[in-house]
C-alpha cells in the first residue's frame, strides 16, 4: 500500500478526495478489490478491501469516513468500521441500514447495467467513441495494453470500464488498475495485461523499449497501436456498436453496457449452436461449427477467438452449468434471444433433459 501512495503524491494538490482502486488477485484468479479514498493533501488514504466489486456503495462508504475524519469525529468512525466489519454478507438486491444511511446491494447484472455504472461512465465521457472501439478491439486480442491518466480517480475508473466491455467474458490475464512504482517491470511481461499506468510514471515505463503494447492516454484522449485490431472485427458489427455508442447519454453508463452487450451477443452468441449432446454423455462444445457457416469476416474473427482465454473461460462457464444440471438464464443469454444472434434454443431443452436424466 505504501508504493500505491507514492504514487498518488504525485497527484496536485487541487486533486483531493479522489476515490480510486487496486486489484489483488490470488492464486486461483479471484479478485479482492482495495477501494481507497486519498484526502486532503494526500497525507491519509483510506482503505477497504472486499471480494465484492460494489464501487457505488463502497465509494460512498469511503465519502462518509473521510468526512468523519475531516470534523474528527473519531467515535462516529469507529462506531460505523465495527458495523461494517461485523456485517454478515447479505444476499443480492437486499437493502442494508447503516447509521449513515441504506445501501442496496447488487447482483451481477446490477454490476453493469445500473443507470450509475460510475466506471463505464466515466470511461465513456474521457475517451472518444473511436478509441474505445479500438481498445475493445484489442481486448478481443488480448493485447498488452496500458491506460494512463494523470488522476488516480479517472484512471482506475477507465481500467474497470474498459474490462466491463467484455461482459460476461472476463479479462484472464494481468489486472493491475494501478500499478506501483517498484512493479513497472509488470510493463515488461510477455504475456497479455492490462495495466493502469500514472501518467508521472509513463516515460519510466517507455523507456523500457516496450514492444507490441497499446497505449491509451485518456488526458489528451490519444492511443498508440502498433495493430489495427478494430479491423479484424467483423464491418457489420462495428458498425452498429458505434453507432448505438454515438447516441448514447454521457450521463449513464447504462446505455454503454447496454451497447457493448448487443456487440458481444453479435460476435459469440451462435455458441449455443455449436453446443453438442449425446444421452449419457456431457455436453460438449465443438469449435468447427462455432466458426463454420458464418460470413468470411465473422469466420476469420472466430478462428481467432476460439483461441482466446477469455473465450475459453467462458466456454468451460458454461458448460459447467449445464453439465451439472443448474442451467443459467442471465442478459446475454436474452440478448443473444432478442438479437436472433443464434440459430434455436435447443441447447436449453437439452439442459432440462440432461437434469432429468441426471435424477
Amino acid at each position: 500500500m505504501r508504493s500505491l501512495l507514492c504514487a498518488g503524491c504525485r497527484v496536485s494538490q487541487n486533486q483531493v478526495g479522489q476515490n480510486f482502486t487496486f486489484v489483488l488477485t490470488d492464486i486461483d484468479s479471484k479478485q479482492r478489490f482495495g477501494f481507497c479514498r486519498l484526502t486532503s493533501g494526500c497525507k491519509v488514504c483510506i482503505c477497504l478491501l472486499s471480494y465484492l466489486p460494489w464501487f457505488e456503495i463502497y465509494y460512498k462508504l469511503l465519502n462518509t469516513l473521510a468526512d468523519y475524519l475531516t470534523k474528527r469525529q473519531e467515535n462516529d468512525l469507529s462506531d460505523m468500521l465495527e458495523t461494517l466489519h461485523a456485517l454478515a454478507v447479505p444476499k443480492p438486491n437486499t437493502p442494508v441500514n447503516l447509521s449513515v444511511g441504506e445501501y442496496k446491494c447488487m447482483n451481477s447484472n446490477d454490476l453493469y447495467f445500473s443507470p450509475h455504472q460510475r466506471n463505464l461512465t466515466e470511461y465513456f465521457v474521457a475517451v472518444d467513441v473511436n478509441n474505445m472501439l479500438q481498445l475493445y478491439a484489442s481486448m478481443l486480442h488480448e493485447r498488452r495494453i496500458i491506460i494512463t491518466s494523470s488522476k488516480l480517480s479517472t484512471l482506475t475508473a477507465c481500467v474497470h470500464g474498459s474490462a466491463a466491455m467484455l461482459y460476461p467474458m472476463h479479462w484472464q490475464h494481468i489486472y493491475i488498475p494501478v500499478l506501483p512504482p517498484h512493479l513497472l517491470d509488470y510493463c515488461c511481461a510477455p504475456m497479455p495485461y492490462l495495466i493502469g499506468v500514472h501518467l508521472s510514471l509513463l516515460e519510466r515505463v517507455k523507456s523500457r523499449s516496450l514492444e507490441d503494447v497499446v497505449i491509451l492516454n485518456v488526458d489528451t484522449n490519444t492511443l498508440e497501436s502498433p495493430i489495427d485490431d478494430l479491423h479484424n472485427l467483423p464491418s457489420d458489427v462495428v458498425s452498429n456498436l458505434k453507432s448505438k455508442l454515438k447516441k448514447q447519454s454521457t450521463a449513464t453508463g447504462s446505455g454503454v453496457a447496454r451497447a457493448f452487450l448487443r456487440s458481444q451477443a453479435a460476435l459469440f452468441g451462435s455458441y449455443r449452436d455449436a453446443l453438442r449432446y449425446k444421452p449419457g454423455e456431457p455436453i460438449t462444445f465443438c469449435e468447427e461449427s462455432f466458426v463454420a457457416h458464418r460470413s468470411s469476416t465473422m469466420r476469420n474473427f472466430l478462428e481467432m477467438a476460439v483461441n482466446l482465454q477469455l473465450f475459453k473461460q467462458f466456454i468451460d462457464g458454461r458448460l459447467a452449468k449445464l453439465n451439472a444440471g443448474r442451467g443459467f438464464t442471465d442478459v446475454f443469454e436474452e440478448e443473444i434471444t432478442e438479437g436472433g444472434f443464434c440459430g434455436s434454443e435447443w441447447h436449453f431443452s437439452v439442459w432440462r433433459w440432461k437434469k432429468k436424466w441426471k435424477k
